[in-house]
């Protein structure tokens, strides 16, 4: 387990493209700025698990990735371009799989002492299905959550 520090050295903040994503990546990166901490901007996208019935045929894996690699950079860019990052460290990062899981687990394995998410992300079905990411998230990090609406 890792030791929290306060203020905070290391801010982990999750993005989805929706509205409540970049208000936390603002709030995160004016905690990040005021108390001269690194923060991480991460997006994390669920591949498909299925071709649910969708006419046509499947996209080859190639083209899946290349589809979930352009998602992940324009949820990046757009966050760049729309929050105030001056003078603040950090960093960009893109997963793949599981977003409460790959979270949780970058908190642990990365010394982050606080993770800023957005209230209720862009998955509807996600949070009708399994729950929101950010409910997964406070309940399995080791480090505390802040939830921004």
């Amino acid at each position: 387990m890792t030791t929290t520090h306060w203020p905070p050295q290391h801010i982990l903040v999750g993005i989805d493209g929706s509205d409540q994503a970049t208000r936390a990546a603002a709030t995160a990166a004016d905690m990040a700025r005021t108390n001269g901490a690194r923060l991480t901007i991460m997006t994390v996208v669920r591949p498909p698990e299925g071709w649910w019935g969708i006419v046509g045929t499947p996209p080859t894996a190639t083209a899946m990735a290349r589809m979930l690699e352009s998602a992940q950079r324009d949820v990046l860019d757009a966050v760049e371009a729309d929050v105030d990052l001056t003078d603040v460290v950090y960093e960009l990062v893109e997963e793949i799989g599981d977003p409460a899981a790959i979270l949780s687990n970058y908190t642990l394995d990365n010394d982050v002492d606080l993770v800023i998410l957005g209230r209720q992300g862009a998955g509807l079905l996600e949070r009708i299905m399994i729950g929101s990411v950010a409910n997964r998230v406070s309940h399995k990090a080791p480090s505390p959550v802040m939830l921004v609406p």
